[in-house]
């Protein structure tokens, strides 16, 4: 294949569309964290903790609808766990987000709402990325730790966005794929078991405001089987600042 000539339209289009692929290509990279293969090869990203803990952990709310439900079937678990909110949500429900924190949860940022991030805007990640941060600090008291981006997509932009709000970022190590309209409470302890190791970060959805309607159910049909089998196998269960990952 020829190269066009040096002045050429096609060849000035080039060298000046290069730079913007550049800066996306520098945006969107760090995405790929979202991959298995990467994030083994990340373990603190992943979330990596004591070889004899499992944190369980929790995206896509406040829901008054369902997150009451994992709240008392914890309970009845004697279970603690992590639950990264969404600031519009946790403003929209502070009574849910109190009352997590009444029972002992703990809670992280899983941004201000559920965005793509596709095109870089750092100054607005961070602008979101606070006011989630300071949502959830004017509602419970509390300085969240974590941050967990939607779609598990951890940009550059949003790297820096963590930083500016105090936030560390953790990914997970094994998911229950409960966000499908065909997920089951077997199907989700069975993905569960199948990524999950002593030191694993466990990812469910206690709301399903991003997923298929209704399917919050199946994690939390899948709850009781994933915790005890976590202490059958002699894990304790818990938070994610119980999990033995520094924070910073």
């Amino acid at each position: 294949m020829s190269t066009p000539p040096a002045h050429s339209p096609a060849r000035r289009a080039a060298m000046a569309l290069a730079p913007v692929a550049a800066v996306a290509a520098a945006h969107i990279a760090p995405a790929a964290t979202w991959l298995p293969v990467v994030r083994r090869r990340l373990p603190r990203l992943a979330g990596v903790g004591h070889p004899a803990h499992v944190a369980l952990t929790f995206d896509d709310g406040p829901d008054p609808g369902s997150t009451p439900c994992f709240l008392d079937a914890l309970e009845e678990l004697g279970a603690r766990a992590t639950f990264f909110v969404l600031g519009d949500a946790a403003v929209r429900h502070p009574s849910v987000v109190r009352e997590t924190v009444r029972r002992g949860h703990e809670l992280a940022v899983h941004g201000w709402s559920h965005d793509r991030p596709w095109l870089p805007a750092p100054a607005d990640e961070a602008r979101a990325l606070l006011r989630a941060a300071g949502a959830v600090r004017e509602l419970t008291g509390l300085r969240p730790l974590w941050y967990r981006p939607p779609y598990g997509i951890l940009t550059s932009g949003r790297w820096a966005a963590a930083r500016t709000a105090g936030l560390r970022p953790v990914l997970w190590t094994a998911w229950g794929r409960d966000w499908t309209a065909g997920a089951t409470s077997a199907s989700v302890r069975s993905a569960v078991a199948a990524g999950l190791r002593g030191g694993g970060t466990v990812l469910l959805h206690d709301s399903d405001r991003m997923s298929a309607p209704d399917c919050w159910r199946a994690a939390l049909g899948a709850l009781p089987g994933i915790v005890n089998g976590c202490r059958e196998a002699g894990l304790s269960v818990g938070t994610l600042s119980g999990h033995g990952v520094p924070p910073r």
